[in-house]
Order: structure tokens, then C-alpha cells, then sequence
């Protein structure tokens, strides 16, 4: 037996999952967490479509909770086997699965705040802070290019992604029956040229290829003009007199972020402004980062040699107390704030937002995918009104999208990526909305390309590719 299952991002961008049967032996790509409305966070909730317990092994992508976020799920229902990965993937799960399950935790508590006046029924945590540990105690890490067996019939080998610290392209081979083949998942691939990370690495052989589709329906700017574009926005935003805030991800855009405005300080004239890091996952994010200087590419090793970190700015202001992030929103002029979630459904940039966006002088830039169903995906899409712990707020801010700054290759860049297999080999599309990965699957099709956009549940034999 050697078949593929398809438990998540398939049609899709969150909750990847992916179950690959070989013989007896059962090894799960990635484990991640379903994330946008509440109706599809929801489904979090809902048992594992498998047998847990059959689960022999576990290889993770990387560390964003689209990909890993539901691993201390596995782990409480029973896992209890390796979770193969980059040690720069193990090193931010440590903090992303611990603050996942603390804001679980300061849900469940909030809710039932609310229930227990009415005699409801208590609400649980998705997970805790022990499961999130218990998680990363199972971590097994694997450098880059290291080929090794991790089960019987099945080879592993980590490739650079170049798409946050640690990511990673999965090679597995498999091995049943006197039949062998070769897949490779592209897990998320990084922008070309991007700050601070590599680009992707390219692989020459394969049997099928699994590959990423988030941005398969356009392309990004090129990164000269995303800096114009970029410079030309703080320069309206220092001449309107207000606040720029910069909803960030805690991992790998904020990192880019802090290296580009540092790496621009004169340029940008970034002594206008006073900077706040307000996101204390973002801050231990980035001292991890500081730690992994291997996985950067030549010009961010070059300005870490001059300076003790890439990141820093002389008029950076770090906010890890809730009193000194409260305390930014009684600045009305001047302040710039990177601060989390990236998509606003959560964390420190809604209260900036509550104190900021009905101001027509505030700034507000997008600089990731915003998922559908999510407040950044609201304000992107042009909402006059947004609601806010309940109450609604007049949206009068300028709403900024510079999706030049995207962690994620764009169309060319995933074209370009599969075009480097020799023999055009069957290819999967998966994590992608559905516009998405079909605009995509489209064009591919035309220049002969075998391909499958499967749904969720789908399966498919790898004796028959």
C-alpha cells in the first residue's frame, strides 16, 4: 500500500495536513490549525479524521500555526511518536504552541466568564500550555540536506524554503513491495530576494510534487518597487501627522520588517518616527532569530557582522508589559507600531485599532495574506465599520496592502519552482483558496502539466502515478 490522504489546506490555505500510508506504517506532513471565521475555526475542535494511535511518525513543514498549530491536539489525543523538523522550527514552536494554547486558555476563561452566570456548561481550552509543551519535548530535528531513514520504507531529507527560519522543503522516499517513489512537499516557499531568509532551494527529481498555491492567481511587485512603494507610504504618513500601525506575523514578517527599516534608516528618514515592538511573542521571535545567523542569506549575515543584530533600530521601543503597550495609544502623532495578529483577528494591534482607525490622519499597512472571514481581510477589502470587542468603529484610516512584502512566492516564483524538476512530474496543489489555486492549475494545464487540485478527504494511490 502507498497511498496519500488529504486532511486539510486542500482548497484551502490553513489547517495543512496530509496522511501518507506506506505498507503498515502511517507518517502525517504537518498537523496545522484551521484558521479565519468562527465557523472554520470551529472545526479545530472536531475529532482527527484518523487513527491517531497509528500514527508512527510526524514531519513538520514549519513553525506557523496554519501548519502546526494543531500538533498539541495530537499529542493530548494520544501521539506519542517523533515530530521530525529543523531545529530553527523547533526553536519558535517552543513559543508559538505555548502562546497558541495561553490564548486558548484566556478564551476558554473569558467565555465562561460570560456562561457561568447563565449555569452553561463550561468551556475548555482547544489545549494548554502543558500540551504545547509535552509537543516540543517529542521534536526531533534534522539539519538541512541531511538525508536519513525514519521508518521502515521511508527516507527524509529537510531543504531550505527560504520562507521564515527553519522552513522547510520535505523530500521523502518511499519504499513497498519492491515499488519506489519520491515525493516532495514544497511546504510554504519563500519569496524570491525576500530580507534576511535564502530563496527556496530547487530540486531536480521527484515522482509528485505537492506544492503550495497561495498566491498561484498573481504576482508580486518586484522588491524595488515595494520599497518605493513602502517609503512613499511613511512619507504621506509623516506629512498627514498621525500613526502608522503595521499588523505583523510575530514569525518571519516582523523580522523582515525591523531588517528593512533598519537596513533603510537614513532612506526612509526613520528618525521621525518612534518604533514600537509591541508583540512579546514577535520579541522572542526575533532573539531567536538572532540565534540561527547560518540560515541567513549574504546581505543579512553582512549587517549582523556590522551590528550585534539585523533588527535593531536606534529609535526602537520594546513593549513586553500590556502597561507599556497601553501606553502607546495615548500617542496620537508620530508613533509606529508592528504589532500582532497579522490578520487582526487578535493580540495587541486590535487595541491600536480601537484608539487609531477612525482617525483619517492613522496609516494603516497590510503586508501578508489575510485570510477570508478575517478582520485584515475587512479592512483590505474596504470596510467603512468594523466591530471590536463589540462595539462598531468607523473605519476612516488609509488602508495600505503591500503584498510585495509577502513571505510567499507568487506566481512566477512557484512556476519557477516546479519548472527546476526534470520531466515536468505529476503535481498536487494544495494550500490555496480555490481562485486561487485554480488560476494556477489553469495555466499549468495548458503547458501540459499533469495535475491534481484535490478536496478535502480526497486520496490518492501512488502506485497509479
Amino acid at each position: 500500500m502507498l497511498e496519500l490522504e488529504f486532511w486539510g489546506a486542500a482548497g484551502e490555505v490553513t489547517g495543512s495536513c496530509y496522511l501518507l500510508k506506506v505498507g503498515n506504517k502511517r507518517l502525517l506532513v504537518d498537523c496545522g490549525l484551521i484558521q479565519g471565521r468562527p465557523v472554520d475555526e470551529a472545526r479545530n475542535r472536531a475529532p482527527f479524521p484518523f487513527d491517531v494511535h497509528s500514527i508512527d511518525a510526524v514531519v513538520l513543514t514549519h513553525a506557523h500555526l496554519d501548519h502546526c498549530g494543531r500538533l498539541p491536539l495530537l499529542v493530548k489525543a494520544g501521539y506519542r511518536g517523533p515530530i521530525y523538523t529543523h531545529d530553527g522550527t523547533r526553536d519558535l514552536c517552543s513559543i508559538m504552541l505555548r502562546d497558541a494554547a495561553f490564548i486558548n486558555e484566556k478564551e476558554a476563561e473569558w467565555q465562561n466568564r460570560k456562561t457561568h452566570r447563565r449555569g452553561m456548561r463550561q468551556a475548555l481550552p482547544l489545549y494548554d500550555r502543558d500540551d504545547a509543551a509535552s509537543t516540543v519535548e517529542q521534536f526531533v530535528t534534522l539539519p538541512y540536506e541531511s538525508k536519513r531513514d525514519i521508518l521502515p520504507g521511508v527516507a527524509l531529507r529537510l531543504r531550505d524554503a527560504g520562507h521564515i527560519l527553519g522552513a522547510s522543503i520535505v523530500e521523502l522516499w518511499l519504499q513497498h513491495g519492491g515499488v519506489k517513489k519520491k515525493l516532495v512537499f514544497s511546504g510554504d516557499l519563500g519569496h524570491k530576494g525576500a530580507p534576511v531568509m535564502r530563496d527556496p532551494s530547487f530540486i531536480q527529481r521527484a515522482d509528485l510534487v505537492l506544492m503550495e498555491s497561495t498566491y498561484g492567481d498573481r504576482n508580486h511587485r518586484s522588491w524595488e518597487a515595494t520599497w518605493q512603494e513602502f517609503a512613499a507610504v511613511l512619507e504621506q504618513a509623516a506629512q498627514d501627522g498621525g500613526n502608522v500601525l503595521l499588523p505583523s506575523f510575530a514569525v518571519g514578517r516582523t523580522q523582515d520588517l525591523l531588517f528593512a527599516l533598519a537596513h533603510n534608516y537614513e532612506a526612509w528618514q526613520m528618525k521621525r518616527w518612534a518604533v514600537f515592538l509591541d508583540s512579546p511573542l514577535a520579541i522572542e521571535a526575533t532573539q531567536i532569530y538572532s540565534h540561527h545567523t547560518d540560515c541567513y542569506d549574504s546581505e543579512a549575515k553582512a549587517q549582523w557582522a556590522q551590528s550585534d543584530t539585523p533588527f535593531m533600530l536606534p529609535n526602537l521601543h520594546i513593549s513586553r508589559r500590556a502597561e507599556e503597550s497601553m501606553a502607546i495609544n495615548r500617542i496620537q502623532s508620530g508613533a509606529m507600531v508592528i504589532a500582532g495578529s497579522g490578520m487582526c483577528d487578535g493580540g495587541r494591534i486590535k487595541h491600536h485599532l480601537k484608539h487609531n482607525v477612525w482617525r483619517s490622519n492613522c496609516h494603516v499597512v497590510i503586508v501578508g495574506f489575510q485570510v477570508a472571514g478575517t478582520l485584515g481581510r475587512a479592512l483590505v477589502d474596504g470596510a467603512k465599520r468594523i466591530r471590536l470587542w463589540g462595539e462598531e468603529v468607523e473605519v476612516n484610516a488609509t488602508i495600505h496592502t503591500i503584498g510585495g512584502f509577502s513571505a510567499h512566492a507568487d506566481r512566477e516564483g512557484l512556476r519557477d519552482w516546479y519548472y527546476h524538476f526534470e520531466g515536468r512530474p505529476p503535481l498536487v496543489l494544495i494550500h490555496g483558496e480555490e481562485g486561487a489555486r485554480e488560476a494556477l492549475a489553469a495555466s499549468l494545464r495548458a503547458e501540459g502539466v499533469e495535475l491534481y487540485t484535490p478536496c478535502y478527504g480526497d486520496g490518492i494511490n501512488l502506485l497509479e502515478v
